[in-house]
């Protein structure tokens, strides 16, 4: 089963132990299953927080860590994407990056959306929300 993974973990994974150690350790171990997809808004998130001065991840870094990330499903942003992440923003009451994510998910026929952003728990058409660091 393809799971689909959202920025904030991945961010957690490629920082080491900086921001919370737990963290890191949990979104490492879900990144080394290697049976995830995500998106290119993914990937664009991903490389704007970690190279920003918050992270400050040398861009030589990032630009690996989007080379590791691409040997896995990446769903494309389409028109249609677009138009299906309004939609369900719309519908769940969420900004509309929150709906393009499940949008994506939805896309690629995973089940599984892992999370810290978004409800635990919470389906949102055929998706489900897995928040790893929930206790």
């Amino acid at each position: 089963m393809t799971i689909f993974i959202d920025t904030n973990i991945l961010i957690y994974a490629a920082l080491g132990r900086k921001p919370d150690p737990r963290k890191q350790q949990l979104a490492a171990a879900l990144i080394a299953r290697g049976d995830y997809a995500t998106s290119a808004q993914v990937h664009a998130e991903f490389y704007a927080k970690v190279t920003s001065p918050k992270y400050a991840m040398k861009v030589s870094d990032a630009l690996g860590w989007l080379e590791r990330l691409r040997q896995f499903d990446v769903v494309p942003v389409t028109g249609g994407l677009v138009a299906r992440g309004a939609a369900i923003a719309q519908r769940f009451q969420l900004s509309y990056w929150d709906g393009a994510i499940i949008a994506a998910a939805e896309e690629i026929g995973a089940e599984t959306l892992y999370s810290e952003d978004l409800n635990h728990g919470q389906r949102y058409g055929s998706v489900r929300v897995v928040n790893p660091f929930a206790d």
